[in-house]
């Protein structure tokens, strides 16, 4: 774990920071799986979480959006605001909160819908289409972020479901999108993938971190040196190291970081 930010500097970087974690524990029951995390992360950037199965880096993303609300055992103690704001507050509607959160799972999930209800579901839920025509702009528009509008645009009302792999997952990028998040989150999305589909995904990645704080968790260390520019691993439900990415993989400074990158653990 890093050293505590200076006082003097500490402000400064809170106000950097799109996301603020302080002092986070997650319990599930009995069972501590996040143990004292906290953690900056800046706009526009794509940050990435590594570490060996069942070190908490899924179980840490799913606090930024509180989907962990949706499990009866899990409590979430210490601090997680987003643009100083603080997204725990009983006064924060969950819902509201993931719509400025936008998420992304490990397969593929596209709604029994047409591709344009996929995408057009959030944005109607949400009241964010005024007519019609504000909702075929949305359509369009995430579809086109997504990379998926010249394949897509000439089959709207066909199913979501009908679509390649890497296409569905696209889809659910657009649909993630269509409620103008501000955060994205992207638990493994290109596990269930093939080497094109996630050369495609990884390239949106890149390319979305323009618009919006990215976190991904991956098991793929490639991966992370991809597409992330600042990097946290995680190991048994602490936050061992998080740096620059090219500096966790080129001189990591924990002993255990550079163990796993290494494959000595994990």
């Amino acid at each position: 774990m890093k050293d505590m930010i200076p006082v003097d500097r500490k402000m400064s970087t809170m106000q950097d920071s799109k996301i603020s974690a302080r002092g986070v524990q997650v319990y599930y029951g009995d069972t501590h799986a996040i143990k004292d995390v906290s953690v900056e992360i800046a706009d526009n950037t794509v940050t990435a979480f590594i570490g060996p199965s069942g070190c908490g880096k899924s179980t840490f993303l799913r606090c930024i959006n509180r989907m962990n609300d949706t499990i009866d055992t899990a409590r979430v103690m210490g601090d997680i605001l987003i643009d100083g704001e603080d997204i725990y507050d009983p006064r924060v509607d969950p819902v509201q909160l993931r719509a400025k959160v936008g998420m992304v799972f490990q397969k593929p999930n596209p709604f029994p819908k047409s591709i344009y209800d996929n995408v057009a579901y959030g944005p109607k839920i949400h009241g964010l289409a005024r007519n019609k025509a504000d909702l075929d702009e949305i359509v369009e528009k995430s579809l086109r972020k997504a990379a998926l509008w010249e394949e897509a645009k000439d089959r709207l009302d066909k199913p979501g479901t009908g679509l390649s792999g890497g296409q569905q997952q696209r889809l659910c990028i657009a649909r993630a999108i269509a409620t103008a998040p501000e955060v994205l989150l992207m638990d493994e999305p290109c596990s269930a993938l093939d080497p094109i589909a996630t050369a495609q995904v990884e390239e949106l990645i890149d390319e979305l971190r323009q618009s919006y704080s990215v976190v991904i968790v991956t098991h793929s260390m490639q991966q992370a040196a991809r597409v992330s520019q600042k990097t946290a691993f995680f190991h048994l439900g602490s936050l061992v190291e998080y740096d620059d990415t090219d500096k966790i993989f080129t001189n990591p400074q924990d002993p255990r970081t550079e163990s796993y990158i290494s494959g000595r653990i994990g």
